[in-house]
């Protein structure tokens, strides 16, 4: 029955791509050509780049300074290449599935599991960025209160998503990325960096003693969490897949793009630690609330330097609201129409013909306003905790991506590749180590 049910998802998928006209996108032939063709790197860096970064990364560097560096420079590594690997599955497997498609192919639950993880971890996102970006824009204006922001957000991004046309998405994010450059890296300027403190973070692999409400290692696998283990690795192939990168030949424009995005992520992230471990850590404060970051710059830089953090912030959790909204959207429901073939032909495959389809985009866009209100949990502890749980997800993704590129009738004549077996395999004993550190630090104060 599952060998049944997997050969008919098999031929449906391939039969429908006999159907879709895929031309791609055109090939690029100069170094103008590269830098236009970014994309799903920028859309996806921007997804990431929430507020798991900036809290996870200004608590790492208000409370341990430079001494945590190591988790960053990790979590950036685990990143790329587990999505480089991804993207070059979905670029060269013969039958040309998506990656959600290849987890169908090892069991016919597994699409189901990601598709539901999807529109969990969504509105977990949605949630913590709504919040962040609805505080921003108030202390930015000092107008009002958050809950009027939170509906000016929402309506702000409904009418970029509401459509959702990738171009559209695509076009904002870039504009958010520069404001987003422009702020954090000028704050970074403005407060100092010491290079050498750095470098000694990344290869000491220190763990301090606790400084403020989380210890070092829960500081560390949150940022890890954050940065590298998610469902959201898992978004990148489905931009790939609007912008058009579709064919083998598309394989150095993805490289390029996602070394772009990665970039973004190491100056954007550096910049928010150097602003913890410069302004908060020598001041002996911490971070317990998004006001702190905006509080102490507005006392070192005055209310100019308060405005551009806030500023930062609204855009590194706006981008992620509207770009998570989007893309979990398209995952769960490439999971669900590979689990259920019928349901897929039904709807020719459209996920917005589908009744399901405004239930969850109202889920995702606007009941994340809950946590907006007040007496819930802050917008730092619920980042910090959320992110740390994401390391749960790490192991499924992995290693079910570790079976896929050894299985030859999946991959094709790629399946074994010596180095990409040996990068996730890596990833798999690190997720498994994480998880297992991870619910020992939530067991043991329970039994002691």
């Amino acid at each position: 029955m599952k060998e049944e049910q997997v050969l008919s998802q098999e031929l449906a998928s391939i039969e429908e791509r006999k159907m879709v006209k895929q031309e791609g996108a055109p090939i690029p032939k100069s170094f103008w050509g590269y830098v236009k063709g970014f994309g799903p790197g920028i859309v996806v860096v921007l997804t990431w780049l929430g507020a798991g970064d900036l809290v996870d990364a200004s608590v790492a560097g208000a409370n341990y300074g430079y001494a945590l560096m190591w988790a960053l420079a990790l979590a950036l590594l685990v990143r790329f290449a587990l999505v480089n690997t991804i993207a070059k599955f979905q670029l060269f497997n013969p039958k040309r599935y998506s990656i959600i498609e290849a987890y169908g192919q090892l069991h016919p639950y597994y699409p189901a599991i990601l598709g539901s993880g999807s529109i969990l971890y969504g509105y977990i996102s949605a949630a913590y960025c709504l919040s962040g970006a609805s505080y921003a824009l108030y202390h930015i204006t000092n107008f009002a209160n958050p809950i009027i922001w939170a509906i000016v957000n929402i309506l702000l991004a409904f009418l970029i998503t509401g459509r959702s046309i990738y171009k559209h998405i695509e076009l904002v994010q870039k504009i958010i990325l520069a404001i987003m450059t422009l702020c954090l890296v000028g704050i970074a300027v403005a407060v100092g960096f010491q290079p050498g403190e750095a470098i000694k973070g990344v290869f000491l692999f220190e763990l301090p003693e606790q400084q403020g409400a989380f210890d070092s290692f829960m500081v560390a696998i949150s940022l890890i969490g954050a940065v590298g283990g998610s469902i959201a690795n898992l978004l990148y192939p489905e931009w790939m897949k609007q912008k058009g990168y579709i064919h083998p030949e598309h394989r150095k424009v993805q490289k390029y793009d996602l070394l772009f995005a990665t970039t973004m992520m190491i100056i954007l992230n550096l910049a928010v630690w150097i602003v913890g471990a410069e302004v908060l850590n020598p001041r002996g404060l911490t971070v317990d609330s998004v006001d702190d970051l905006g509080n102490v710059l507005g006392q070192v830089l005055g209310r100019p330097g308060e405005i551009i953090i806030y500023l930062a912030v609204w855009a590194a959790t706006f981008s992620t609201y509207i770009g998570g909204t989007d893309g979990y959207i398209r995952l769960a429901f490439d999971g669900f129409y590979t689990f259920s073939s019928k349901r897929r032909e039904k709807y020719e495959r459209n996920y917005k013909k589908d009744p399901a389809f405004k239930y969850i985009y109202f889920l995702m866009l606007v009941m994340p306003i809950i946590w907006v209100f007040p007496n819930m949990p802050g917008f730092v502890q619920l980042t910090v905790v959320s992110n740390a749980a994401l390391v749960f997800l790490l192991p499924v993704i992995s290693i079910g991506l570790l079976i896929i590129i050894n299985k030859k009738r999946i991959y094709g004549d790629f399946a074994h590749n010596k180095l990409d077996t040996v990068i996730v395999a890596i990833l798999s004993l690190f997720a498994l180590w994480s998880a297992y550190k991870l619910a020992l630090s939530f067991i043991q104060p329970l039994v002691s």
